[in-house]
């Protein structure tokens, strides 16, 4: 596993993400994926692909900064800030989160296997 490929990965899950691209998505995170959110809500890989299949998060802002890469054998785990700005279940969002994400190589693919997002003050 190399740095470029965890890179170009982080770049094409973020595009996926802002363009709710789910087929992404969906080959880019682990079916047993679990996420934490800022308020404490532990989610799986269905229910953020739902939010994104029914339109409940609209990106227009996801811009990543300060990205730290560790990689432990056929594991990457990425630290990064993204300024995020747009919609979710019908409320304003324009922050700046730290996201923790854990990619994991499966034969030919990587994938996300878990993670977690802190606000930023």
């Amino acid at each position: 596993m190399k740095i470029d490929a965890i890179v170009n990965a982080e770049i094409e899950l973020l595009t996926a993400i802002k363009n709710a691209d789910v087929s992404t998505l969906d080959k880019m995170l682990h079916d047993d994926l679990l996420f934490n959110l800022p308020d404490g809500q532990v989610i799986a890989k269905e229910f953020d692909l739902e939010n994104y299949r029914s339109g409940k998060i609209k990106i227009e802002v996801l811009e990543a900064s300060d990205q730290i890469i560790r990689i432990i054998d056929n594991t990457a785990v990425v630290s990064v800030n993204v300024l995020l700005k747009g919609v979710y279940d019908n409320k304003t969002v324009s922050n700046s989160f730290r996201y923790l994400r854990v990619w994991k190589q499966f034969d030919e693919s990587l994938k996300v296997i878990a993670g977690s997002c802190v606000q930023l003050v």
